[in-house]
Parts: structure tokens; C-alpha cells; sequence
């Protein structure tokens, strides 16, 4: 008990007093459903398409969400206590509406919706916390709105319960996290303002404006990134800004985006571009996994079907995202990504893993070298085992992870990046950096570790001051890639046919193999190998080159 109590301490002195006094105030307020009648909805223009996605229905009551298939044919089924709380979550969301072809699936929409206003009971349950709340209020209006005001796909009830729902969020809002879900809440305010006319939706619309203004200032980092450090996460904001793009244009008497609001979309597209594999995915660092999002293809075609013109490809070099910590060094067939940053914000670290100085890489078109991703957020070892050291390509230290990460969304004391050093030459680039995540083990022990990254050669050296029992670093590798049984020589298959051949040696340490598993996708899990080399002395090299 003592353990956990001092856990909980190290994890609450981050904490902004908001987040406390939110956390009191949701505990004793009282629910209230304000059912007056809708304001009336305002005059517009049909909104442009969405950015690209995956449709969720894929039967009149069956949705394909989070890498499986269910069932949605009773009312329990909204929210069975004995299903995941993410997929709860996302039942609510009604993410079909902007999804591809929705129209083929109008009739089947049409009635899910009119089933949530009969079987979702106001303030029971998932479907009414802020979040759901949040993201379903704003693919309503979008629905709405596919024909314009005018011809509006919501009529009677469904509008009544729109306004009812902004009224309900307006008043919710969650403080107690912040960070994206509060920009979700504040998007969401902004779209029922600008569908509704009057002084009412008027007052959502300059709250929701004003704290979407406070929040880009703080979320949206000077180099693009958004501040929990997920490119997931990351693409998320970037498509609420370009949603908003799009509500201006269909209702621009309600509705104008300051001109430093575009600048920031073109920074983020940059940052999401720089974060990405040559197979156009996102690299998968803290909470992070593909297909949640929409593709950063799709985000890149809506912007400019929107009009705001093509975004740059990153340059052949070295490009570093200061703020977010984040390297990217691309030559000739490698493209590598380097974590030297902060988890997150110190307040907000829910979605960090303890990752810091891991990295990814691919050869050609290929994954390579992985980040193990992330499959769910359920409570329990996998979540845990997932955001650990162990997971990622970095030094562990006396079974411990550099952050103190716990539960499915806690952290405890976390690592701290140090000394960035970064050489460039014709040869490459040199990328060097410490952090001070294994202080607090009774050896006081540092991790320093280089990148020597240059033609056709990745060079890792790691740097141990202090004393330790065991240390570990480890190389997740693509499930594609086949290696010996030493590891010494790998096989990276390209996309095209062929593959490229990648010698590994070791120095300072003791390598071998183990069965691994990469988790690109929520729900997905698929069985890879890993290469572990046991230090035997303060220092290692991994030389890698083909």
C-alpha cells in the first residue's frame, strides 16, 4: 500500500490544479439534461467531402471498429459492460457518417440514428461523456450538412437532441484531462454554433473559438508537432483543423479562421509528412497506430481539395523537430526516425510509452526496424507490456522501464533527454544524446547513446554510466524480415520483389533471437522476431550496413 500510495504521489504532483479541481468538480455535480426546444439551424452550404475513411458499417446493425467486427442489434448492445471501453466509445462516435460511400449506407445511418435517440438515455452510460459526445456532435452536423442546411439529413428529434447535447457538453467539458480531448470539446462547440443560428449557439461558438484558440497556442509545438508526441494523435488535430477549414467555407457568416490558424495546418502537415515511413504510414512512437486516423494521403488530399495547395516532402538529410523531440534522417534507401524528446507534456503523459532514445527505420519501401505499437488500451499486462522499455529499440536497465509508466494511461517519474548533439557532414550524421531515466535506480545509472547514420550504415552506440545488474538493447524487427540464426545477416523483402541484405555485429554484447509481435493497428497482433544484446560492460556498438 505504501507503493502504490507513493506511485499515485509521483504521478499526481504533475498534475495542473484544473486537472484536480475538474476531477472534483465531475465527482459532485449533479446531471442536467436542458431539453428546451432547438435554436433554429442557420443557413449554409454543403460541406466538402471528409478526408478518406474506412466505412464502420458494414450491415444494417453490424460495425467493423478497432481491427474486429460486432454486433449493434439491442439496446444493451451500446453499452455491454462486458465489451472494451474503447470500442463502448466508438459505437457513439457515428464515424460511419464521414466515412467512404456513406451514401450507399444512408437508409442504414438514418436508422442507427433514430435507434440512439431511443435506446441512449441521456446522461447513462459512455454515449453521453464528453468525448463521444464531442466527436458525435460533430459528424452530425457533417451529415447534416453533406447537402447544405437546407437539405438537411437530420430533422425533428435528431436536431432537438443536437442542441441537447451541445448544451450538455457546453457545460462538461473536460478540464479534468485537457489536450486533445478538450480541443474535441471545443470543436465540437464550434460546429453546433455554426449550425445553429441565435444567441444561444452564438455563446457555443465564442466558447468553443476561444478555447480552440488557447489550446493551438499550447497543443501545436513550434515545429508543427502536437504535444503528446503520437503522429496518431498528431493526425487527429490536423483533421479537426482542416474539418473546421471546411465548416468555414460552408458557413462563412458564422464561421472565419484566423489567418495564423492556416499557418499552423501547414506546419502540421509538414511535421506529419516528416513522420512518416516511405510506405506513407505513420511511425508508430508512445500511443500510436495506423488506420485510426485518417492515412496522412487522405489528410494531404483533403487539405488541397480544400484548397489550401500542396505541402513540401521532407529533404534528404537530416530534418529535426526540435520542439517534439523527433529526428528524421533519410539518404539514399534509409529513412530513420529518432526519439530524443520529452514522453509528453509533464501534465499529460497518458499516451507516452517509455521510449525515449528508441527509434525506427526503414530500407527502400520497407519497414525495418519497428516500434512495437499499439493493439488496445484495456487495463492489464499487455497494455503495460506494450508501453515499457522492452517494447521499444533502446536500453533497458535492471528489468525497468526509463519511464515509471503504469495502469493505461499513468506515469509516474519519467525520463528526461540531455545533451543533444547533432554533426552533419557529406558522410552523414551523427546524433548524439543522454537521459536520466535510470537515476532513480540505487545505481544512479545514465544511458547516453549515438547514431552514426551515413551511406549505407546505421551505427549504434549506447553508453552506461553508473552500476547496473543487467542491461538489454533491443532491435524489434518488421514481421516481413528474416534473419539467421545469430542474427548476423537480415533480409529486408521490398514491396517491388527483392529484398536487401542487412550484416549485423556486436560489440560489448551477447546477442540472440526471441519471438516477438508488432501491433500496427488497434486489435491487430502479428508475430515478429527481435534481436537482444546483453551488455557485458559499459559500452555497445551496433553496426548495421548494406
Amino acid at each position: 500500500m505504501m507503493k502504490r500510495a507513493l506511485l499515485y504521489a509521483r504521478t499526481v504532483r504533475h498534475l495542473r490544479p484544473v486537472q484536480l479541481y475538474g476531477r472534483a468538480l465531475r465527482a459532485l455535480r449533479s446531471p442536467r439534461i436542458d431539453e428546451r426546444p432547438a435554436p433554429p439551424v442557420r443557413e449554409a452550404r454543403p460541406m466538402a467531402a471528409p478526408a478518406d475513411r474506412e466505412p464502420v458499417l458494414v450491415g444494417p446493425t453490424r460495425v467493423a471498429m478497432l481491427g474486429t467486427e460486432g454486433e449493434l442489434a439491442s439496446p444493451r448492445d451500446w453499452d455491454d459492460p462486458l465489451l472494451p471501453a474503447l470500442w463502448r466509445y466508438h459505437l457513439h462516435y457515428f464515424d460511419d457518417l464521414r466515412a467512404r460511400d456513406v451514401e450507399a449506407r444512408r437508409g442504414w445511418n438514418l436508422t442507427l440514428i433514430d435507434r440512439w435517440l431511443r435506446e441512449v438515455r441521456p446522461e447513462v452510460g459512455v454515449g453521453w461523456d464528453p468525448y463521444p459526445t464531442s466527436l458525435r456532435i460533430v459528424n452530425w452536423v457533417r451529415f447534416a450538412l453533406a447537402g447544405g442546411a437546407q437539405a438537411s439529413n437530420l430533422h425533428g428529434a435528431a436536431l432537438h437532441s443536437l442542441a441537447v447535447q451541445a448544451r450538455h457538453l457546453r457545460s462538461d467539458l473536460e478540464v479534468h484531462l485537457l489536450g486533445n480531448h478538450l480541443f474535441a470539446n471545443a470543436k465540437a462547440l464550434v460546429f453546433a454554433g455554426a449550425f445553429f443560428a441565435g444567441d444561444e449557439a452564438q455563446e457555443w461558438l465564442r466558447k468553443g473559438l476561444a478555447l480552440l484558440e488557447r489550446e493551438l497556442a499550447e497543443q501545436v509545438l513550434s515545429d508543427g508537432g502536437h504535444f503528446e508526441r503520437s503522429a496518431m494523435y498528431h493526425s487527429v488535430i490536423l483533421e479537426d483543423l482542416l474539418d473546421l477549414v471546411a465548416l468555414s467555407q460552408a458557413a462563412p457568416d458564422a464561421l472565419t479562421l484566423p489567418d495564423h490558424w492556416l499557418a499552423l495546418i501547414s506546419k502540421m502537415r509538414a511535421w506529419l509528412r516528416a513522420m512518416c515511413h516511405p510506405d506513407g504510414e505513420i511511425a508508430l512512437f508512445n500511443d500510436a497506430a495506423i488506420g485510426q486516423a485518417p492515412s496522412p494521403r487522405a489528410l494531404e488530399d483533403y487539405a488541397q481539395r480544400l484548397g489550401l495547395g500542396a505541402s513540401s516532402a521532407p529533404r534528404e538529410g537530416l530534418t529535426h523537430l526540435d520542439a517534439t523531440g523527433y529526428i528524421r534522417f533519410e539518404r539514399d534507401a534509409l529513412v530513420a526516425l529518432l526519439d530524443v524528446g520529452e514522453i509528453g507534456p509533464s501534465y499529460l503523459p497518458g499516451h507516452a510509452h517509455a521510449d525515449t532514445l528508441s527509434f525506427e527505420a526503414s530500407l527502400g519501401h520497407a519497414r525495418w526496424i519497428v516500434d512495437s505499437g499499439t493493439s488496445h488500451y484495456e487495463p492489464g499486462p499487455e497494455r503495460l507490456r506494450q508501453r515499457e522499455t522492452a517494447a521499444h529499440n533502446t536500453v533497458e536497465v535492471d528489468s525497468a522501464s526509463s519511464s515509471e509508466v503504469w495502469s493505461s494511461f499513468r506515469v509516474a517519474r519519467r525520463a528526461r533527454p540531455r545533451a543533444l548533439a547533432i554533426e552533419t557532414s557529406a558522410d552523414g550524421a551523427t546524433v548524439a544524446c543522454s537521459h536520466d531515466g535510470y537515476r532513480r535506480l540505487s545505481g544512479g545509472v545514465t544511458h547516453r547513446r549515438e547514431w552514426r547514420l551515413g551511406d549505407r550504415r546505421i551505427e549504434v552506440r549506447d553508453e552506461l554510466a553508473g552500476r547496473w545488474t543487467s542491461a538489454v538493447a533491443r532491435l524489434h524487427l518488421h514481421p516481413s524480415v528474416q534473419c539467421a540464426g545469430d542474427a548476423a545477416t537480415m533480409e529486408v523483402p521490398q514491396p517491388s520483389g527483392g529484398s536487401r541484405t542487412v550484416n549485423l555485429s556486436v560489440e560489448g554484447a551477447t546477442t540472440s533471437m526471441r519471438p516477438s509481435s508488432w501491433h500496427p493497428r488497434f486489435g491487430s497482433s502479428l508475430p515478429s522476431q527481435r534481436i537482444e544484446s546483453a551488455l557485458v560492460g559499459a559500452h555497445a556498438l551496433h553496426r548495421l550496413t548494406w
